[in-house]
């Protein structure tokens, strides 16, 4: 029998109706003699109802403790889903992340996995059992329960199917599908059939919210046969591949991601070393830097700005503040901008891609702040409120 492996968010669990819903996919492939094992999230705003219980008791609770609030989330997606299984006459299992052998880093907010025990997920489909597991979820060494960040049920799916060797990982979602842009604020967008995995981990790391970045990684490392289907309709997903035959695409998709911060450090010392020892300061604290721009030194100082996300932008200001080296300079943060990128790989092979996007948002008078290319990805910082315009005007301009 084939294994397939059936992640459900958090939209497509959000409550009862929809419940049921899921319970039918799952038991239609199950019924086809399929074993089937599902990850599912929180239900619809669990995750962020938690947080905020959090905030009510304690403004900056251990995340330890809040590792153990949010697990909570996906435990009560899957004993619901199970109960409803169940109800159907099917035989049925819910595991949380530790039952089902995730391993993970110590990381409380954001664990890696280390590895996956299948022990338990194989005795219970060998009993003719659904499995279900709660996603989103491990556990350290040192036996404490951790989480893997937003999106994290999307890398446990793909984790599970690795380590099982499934024959297939669908990712469920209320939409049918990867897109050129996000279709709620560009309506012409259309769906792709295929993707490669380099572009989509692309397009979800620079903030297309489909998949999470990590999941992508790991099924291109463990070559997963990888799918983003829609809980609520019959379409036809999108396949993320290893080399997509869509080869006549120059561009395939246009994001945004507005959750990110432009810290600017002003006047730093023009000398050799500097921007090392910034960055290897805010690496020490585990905080991400994407974008980065160095002016031209004069009467020996320099300005350093580079972006980092929206919820690492204070502690990474205080960082900076507490430092020696930087204690007495000027440090400006600006959350009230937005990163808005395009990413293809057919643009390797193209000249005058990025000349044709600076023209859309020419045409639109959206000011460019900030410049970051790679091979299959152009990326922009602007004003956050620019954000949606800028989307559709790139979106018309390379007419996806």
């Amino acid at each position: 029998m084939a294994i397939i492996v059936q992640k459900f968010g958090g939209s497509s669990v959000k409550d009862a109706d929809h419940l049921r819903n899921v319970a039918g996919i799952i038991t239609e492939a199950y019924d086809k003699g399929n074993s089937i094992v599902v990850v599912v999230s929180a239900q619809g705003d669990t995750t962020d109802d938690l947080i905020e219980k959090a905030a009510e008791l304690n403004e900056r609770p251990s995340k330890r403790e809040m590792d153990v609030l949010l697990s909570a989330g996906e435990q009560i997606s899957m004993a619901l889903l199970a109960m409803t299984i169940e109800k159907m006459g099917y035989p049925v299992i819910s595991l949380t992340g530790w039952q089902a052998g995730v391993k993970t880093t110590s990381k409380h907010g954001s664990a890696g996995i280390k590895n996956i025990d299948t022990e338990r997920i194989l005795e219970e489909l060998d009993k003719h059992k659904i499995v279900i597991v709660a996603g989103f979820q491990g556990i350290s060494k040192y036996d404490n329960i951790t989480t893997l960040g937003r999106g994290g049920s999307d890398t446990s799916a793909v984790a599970i199917a690795a380590a099982l060797k499934a024959e297939l990982c669908q990712i469920y979602t209320d939409v049918d599908g990867v897109y050129t842009a996000d279709p709620r604020i560009v309506k012409n967008a259309h769906k792709l059939d295929e993707i490669s995995f380099d572009e989509m981990l692309e397009l979800a790391t620079l903030g297309a919210q489909v998949l999470q970045n990590r999941s992508v990684e790991i099924a291109k490392k463990y070559n997963v046969n990888l799918e983003v289907v829609s809980s609520l309709t019959k379409a036809k997903g999108t396949k993320v591949v290893e080399v997509t035959k869509m080869e006549k695409m120059l561009i395939k998709g246009v994001t945004k991601d507005t959750s990110i911060a432009r810290i600017s450090v002003v006047g730093v010392a023009d000398v050799p070393g500097i921007a090392f020892r910034i960055f290897d300061l805010l690496g020490r604290k585990d905080i991400n830097v994407d974008i980065i721009l160095q002016s031209i030194g004069r009467e020996g100082t320099k300005d350093m700005t580079f972006t980092v996300s929206a919820a690492d932008a204070d502690y990474a200001a205080e960082a900076l503040h507490e430092s020696e080296l930087l204690k007495d300079k000027k440090i400006l943060v600006d959350k009230d901008v937005a990163k808005v990128s395009i990413v293809g790989a057919g643009m390797e092979t193209h000249a005058g891609v990025a000349s044709r996007m600076f023209e859309a948002l020419y045409d639109a008078g959206i000011n460019i702040q900030m410049i970051s290319t790679s091979e299959i990805k152009i990326s922009v910082l602007i004003a956050k409120n620019d954000a949606d315009r800028a989307v559709i005007a790139i979106h018309d301009k390379f007419e996806l």
